[in-house]
């Protein structure tokens, strides 16, 4: 049985957005594959009568700074962003993530445009990208518009994108001072399952030994990819100590919700491994401050 019709290979974004709209549809636009691929094999997308390919796209194929920003194109594969000068010295969270997105294979044809708009509540790029305050250029027909990437979901699978009119063309994320780095930790089942147990992003802004500034973001703690914000509030203002960690691991369970997995782990186990992931997650981050 063919999986799609047509596939179209357009070169700039604007005949990317046109083939969107004129294809015979329903057309579905496609990075690597490596999630839409199988989706559509079992029966979990609709079906496909035009696949757009986007990995040729000029503009969605940029890794570059541009301004007090670092900008990611949507095309990028997630090899090449592990592997980058740039993202290693600007977004060290994104690239540990990168790195351990699926197998090599798989890392050399999957995007991170993908990984985010596959809109899963544990998406390992999705959750460095919310730590480290990334916006989302998106792109229509009509002009573009930013979106924080946190509001870039409704739910489960879920994208807020426009579905057959808007496409992400990248993400920004600030550049990264001297007082300020970010990581990423995750666990995971040794074999078989590719999701997460838990994920956890980090960025901290230092002052001397006090934390002047924090993100953290952590999944699946909900319907969407989420920013802990109660145990950010705990941490601002102390020094990195095992009692601040311990509080602001309190706070996160205060605030997310865990869910019991039949295939990767259950609630109990998940809330276990919250203070752990934070403390191993700020503590690289901070020594990698003023460096």
């Amino acid at each position: 049985m063919n999986l799609w019709q047509h596939y179209i290979c357009p070169a700039t974004l604007h005949d990317a957005l046109l083939a969107l709209r004129d294809a015979p549809t329903p057309a579905t636009p496609v990075g690597g594959g490596t999630d839409l691929l199988i989706d559509l094999r079992q029966g979990r997308h609709i079906p496909a009568n035009t696949l757009v390919d986007l990995t040729s796209v000029r503009e969605m194929n940029a890794l570059e700074t541009r301004g007090s920003c670092l900008f990611i194109g949507a095309a990028v594969p997630l090899s090449h962003i592990s592997r980058h000068a740039l993202v290693a010295q600007h977004a060290e969270a994104l690239r540990e993530a990168c790195e351990l997105i699926g197998g090599p294979q798989v890392r050399n044809v999957a995007t991170l445009g993908g990984n985010v708009a596959h809109a899963l509540p544990a998406a390992d790029g999705t959750i460095a990208l919310l730590a480290l305050d990334a916006t989302a250029e998106i792109a229509s027909l009509d002009g573009s518009r930013r979106l924080p990437v946190a509001d870039l979901f409704k739910g489960p699978g879920a994208s807020a994108l426009i579905s057959g009119s808007e496409l992400i063309v990248g993400f920004e994320i600030p550049l990264k001072q001297a007082s300020d780095a970010s990581a990423f930790r995750r666990v995971m089942r040794p074999q078989g399952v590719a999701l997460p147990i838990i994920n956890l992003g980090v960025w901290v802004r230092r002052a001397e030994d006090i934390i002047e500034s924090v993100r953290i973001a952590v999944g699946p703690a909900g319907p969407t990819p989420r920013r802990a914000q109660w145990a950010e509030a705990a941490l601002v203002g102390q020094a990195p100590t095992e009692d601040a960690c311990r509080k602001a691991a309190e706070a996160v369970l205060e605030q997310v919700t865990f869910r019991t997995s039949p295939r990767r782990a259950g609630a109990d186990y998940r809330r276990q491994l919250v203070e752990p992931l934070l403390r191993e997650a700020l503590s690289s981050a901070w020594s990698r401050t003023w460096r």
